[in-house]
């Protein structure tokens, strides 16, 4: 019953991200000119801008925007071919349709903003899985070290990197460390400035992955998180070390190793997946900067390049997408902290 009303909580959320959204966005630019141009004729501005329901009142405007992208929603047959829907559609002219969210398409490009997203966000998974990876195994690792050796050189020093790590923002140390290994350092590295998961052959015209450029963002994009979780390993952990059962386990005669990784890690973890999962839905969502500094082709860079350019139907989709993925998470956090304390289940 939690889950349901946590889901429920979630669609009432990204209701109010699509009317923040549409209106937001309302007013800035005319866009059959950003479609067009300067150049643009009047009757066919009035078509686009007829396209675009922008003939019509600002109601309406949002009632037709909400159709589009919502994916339980009536549209019409000619409607379902022009805007090329995909999904299940009940009915004759009027049909209802079960679809993929239509986010319209970029002025720019002309290409549906949902396949324009889609190709992006390939990009910024894996930023966020390799940068959430690497926080996770160093920030518990960290963690487990500062609180085992309380007092001690190597407390001291995790605590106070963990305190610099929260306090430097993403957008600063990315330009920090791209300067630094990309550029000063850069022949020592062989690390780039700038560069995707892929690159393109110049004779060939074939992709090929280069994962090296995943390094200096995914590591950027790692550093608050990882910060983060080793504070909360340090602190959850030295709550459980002084509890009754692990001075119980100490004097049945297992060894260290045993007492910390099997029972004091394992019930000190639940805060820690509370962090793992909230800033891995921040870090899908927000990458947006470390992507653009570092040239990283995702969701952010996109996002980015479409706000330079007044590209708005990307920027709307773009955030529309990240708030579903920050929701799903969110959801999926529940379930595993059921699964990791069985207290959580009823």
């Amino acid at each position: 019953m939690n889950l349901l009303s946590k889901f429920l909580n979630g669609i009432l959320v990204l209701l109010g991200v699509v009317v923040l959204v549409f209106f937001m966005f309302q007013g800035f630019g005319d866009p059959a000119r950003l479609i067009v141009g300067q150049t643009g004729d009047k009757k066919t501005m009035d078509n686009i801008r007829k396209d675009l329901y922008l003939d019509q009142p600002k109601w309406k405007q949002f009632v037709y925007y909400l159709n589009d992208v919502s994916p339980l929603a009536i549209h019409s047959r000619t409607d379902i071919a022009k805007k090329e829907l995909k999904g299940i559609f009940i009915g004759g002219e009027t049909a209802l349709a079960l679809k993929v969210p239509y986010l319209r398409k970029s002025y720019q490009t002309k290409k549906n903003v949902g396949q324009v997203l889609m190709e992006a966000l390939p990009g910024t998974l894996l930023l966020a899985i390799a940068a959430m990876i690497f926080a996770t195994i160093v920030g518990i690792f960290l963690g487990v070290i500062a609180a085992v050796k309380k007092g001690t050189w190597m407390d001291t020093s995790a605590v106070f990197a963990s305190i610099a790590g929260i306090s430097a923002p993403s957008f600063f140390m990315a330009i920090v460390i791209a300067f630094l290994f990309g550029v000063v350092l850069h022949p020592y590295t062989g690390l780039n400035l700038t560069g995707s998961w892929f690159d393109i052959d110049e004779v060939t015209g074939e992709k090929f992955l280069t994962l090296k450029n995943l390094i200096l963002p995914a590591f950027t994009l790692g550093i608050r998180p990882l910060a983060i979780i080793t504070q909360l390993t340090r602190s959850s952990m030295l709550d459980v070390l002084s509890q009754d059962y692990i001075r119980t386990a100490y004097a049945k005669g297992l060894n260290k190793r045993t007492v910390i990784f099997r029972h004091a890690l394992r019930n000190a973890l639940n805060p820690v997946i509370t962090a793992i999962t909230g800033w891995f839905a921040e870090l899908l969502a927000g990458a947006f900067f470390v992507e653009y500094i570092f040239g990283w082709r995702g969701i952010g860079k996109i996002t980015v390049d479409a706000l330079e350019k007044l590209d708005y139907p990307v920027v709307m989709g773009a955030v529309l997408v990240s708030a579903c993925i920050f929701i799903l998470i969110n959801v999926l956090a529940d379930v595993l902290y059921a699964r990791v304390d069985p207290r959580l289940r009823t």
